[in-house]
């Protein structure tokens, strides 16, 4: 299947390591210049050296997405070394769970401000560039979380919330010629969910709830990213893609 992704460029947040970082690789790939975003610095440079020595354009950006300043000195950067952005990919969040009569304001902040807040100061600030050129992709991780899971209430709330967002800002900007849509996973395989000492039994007792009997990998969402952000998908929007193996709650 042609993408027609040639020539573009894709800003994803929190691509330093994870399903980020396989994102901007697929990207890549499919023929976009790259722009790695990350708070982390030097997994940001790392990820765009990596990137750079594979043959493939890419710059790197240290950003806190819940800054305005910060966020707005990202794009500019984007715009300054690589012409613009024409795809967008929020996927920056953290986990701190805790079940919510234990859970500090500072645990539900954090959350859902990277989370919720990050994809709207992105987002603000991408969006002209792509209402301009009557072109362009928003694309926002979500996750299966978003049905609830006991001891996330932020994490759950977040991504939840993200999916309202999503479905609000493709009603705003379908005239504009920009898809908005939400890929959540499931439970993948990311290195940090491998390095976990308890990950064995955490594996078997995932893969138990997932119908097609296995568990995804970063690939399932970067595949699932670079369709929604091509030209074949230019008919979907205010969708969320579940990329969870069937399994949804529970």
């Amino acid at each position: 299947m042609e993408l027609n992704l040639q020539g573009r460029v894709a800003l994803v947040t929190g691509s330093g390591s994870g399903i980020g970082r396989d994102t901007v690789f697929k990207l890549a790939e499919e023929g976009c210049k790259i722009v790695v975003s990350d708070i982390n610095a030097g997994s940001a440079h790392e990820t765009a050296e990596d990137l750079r020595k594979a043959g493939h354009e890419a710059i790197a950006v240290a950003c806190d997405v819940t800054s305005e300043d910060e966020v707005a000195h990202l794009v500019a950067q984007a715009q300054q070394q690589l012409g613009g952005i024409d795809i967008l990919v929020n996927n920056a969040g953290i986990v701190k769970d805790g079940y919510l009569t234990k859970m500090t304001e500072q645990s539900w902040d954090s959350v859902v401000d990277i989370i919720l807040k990050g994809a709207f100061l992105c987002s603000r600030a991408v969006l002209p560039q792509m209402m301009e050129k009557k072109w362009g992709r928003v694309i926002n991780i979500s996750s299966r979380s978003l049905f609830g899971n006991p001891g996330q209430t932020n994490y759950s709330a977040g991504k939840a919330g993200l999916v309202g967002f999503t479905r609000a800002l493709a009603q705003e900007q379908g005239r504009f010629g920009v898809t908005v849509n939400a890929v959540a996973p499931g439970f993948i395989m990311t290195p940090g969910m491998r390095n976990l000492p308890h990950f064995p039994k955490l594996q078997e007792a995932a893969t138990a709830k997932v119908p097609v009997g296995f568990l995804g990998e970063p690939r399932d969402i970067s595949n699932a990213v670079a369709f929604l952000a091509s030209d074949v998908a230019r008919y979907i929007s205010g969708t969320t893609l579940f990329v969870t193996g069937g399994r949804y709650s529970g």
